[in-house]
């Protein structure tokens, strides 16, 4: 069964306020490009091409504006409501029919993931549809965040939302992998103290079934949460940095299709033409040359 991929662009983006007052956050640019470009390049990266794209009401005509129904892409991109803030996991239900009980995959709007062979490791979670797994990314300072307990042999144990102490180094990051039958455990959650359907209560189920991987990134794999000002101008500056240097885009949604094989040249060169005359439409150009 091919893997379905959900994109969370929801939330009011509250900690970007008043720049998010009258877009939503996953529209703002991180350094070149919108911000929902990231974790949509980190789907197609895992071999993703049916996707769900939920957001508000009143966002969603700015993301079909940007995005259509991907079919330039290569993808198949639809779309779905969450208006209220009701939890990472409340996603499984709003997309329940789209999943339709096929392995699946959930990332934050506001996530970026970037470094050597991320698209290797990826694939290879992705394609075990068997599986539930999750990530740990090593941080001196995950407050704030969910994180994994792993013991003395480095076996998880345990997966805590924000927890008032120290107790791991290892934050888990907004991206899921998920096997057939995850709509219905997220119909057993009950909301937590702050009402929402919480993404670590279902991690923590799947752990105490042993049915949950965590596979830990090494030190080669970059992960940026853009959800503050500070975090989001980090990010613009570790794309710059990295595009300046090596001349290559980070997340570059159709120079992904096209080396994938989901677009071929032809249509690759027209995506650069409709474009306009522009440094993103001149480098789509360029990596036609390099192919």
């Amino acid at each position: 069964m091919p893997r379905k991929g959900i994109l969370l662009a929801g939330g009011r983006g509250t900690r970007l306020w008043p720049s998010t007052a009258a877009i939503n956050k996953q529209l703002l640019p991180v350094y070149d490009k919108p911000m929902i470009y990231y974790p949509l390049s980190v789907l197609m990266l895992a071999g993703i091409l049916d996707i769900l794209v939920i957001s508000q009401a009143e966002s969603l005509p700015s993301f079909k504006r940007l995005l259509g129904d991907g079919n330039q892409l290569g993808l198949s991109i639809s779309y779905a409501v969450q208006d209220d803030a009701n939890g990472i996991a409340e996603a499984f239900l709003i997309a329940e029919d789209f999943i339709q009980d096929e392995p699946s995959a959930l990332i934050l709007g506001d996530n970026i993931f970037h470094g050597n062979d991320l698209s290797i490791d990826l694939q290879k979670v992705s394609n075990n549809t068997a599986s539930n797994t999750i990530f740990g990314y090593y941080l001196d300072d995950p407050s704030g965040m969910g994180v994994v307990v792993l013991n003395g042999n480095g076996e998880p144990v345990d997966i805590v939302e924000k927890p008032p102490q120290m107790i791991s180094n290892w934050s888990v990051p907004g991206l899921y992998f998920y096997a057939p039958g995850i709509t219905e455990l997220v119909h057993t959650l009950t909301p937590s103290d702050r009402g929402e359907l919480e993404i670590s209560d279902l991690n923590k189920i799947l752990l105490q079934q042993n049915s949950l991987d965590v596979q830990l990134f090494g030190r080669g794999i970059a992960w940026l949460d853009s959800g503050t000002n500070d975090m989001l101008l980090e990010a613009s500056e570790y794309v710059r940095v990295m595009e300046k240097r090596t001349g290559l885009k980070i997340c570059c949604p159709e120079e992904i299709a096209y080396r994938n094989g989901f677009i071929d040249a032809p249509q690759l060169k027209k995506l650069a033409e409709d474009y306009g005359d522009n440094p993103y439409a001149s480098y789509l150009l360029d990596v036609l040359e390099r192919a």
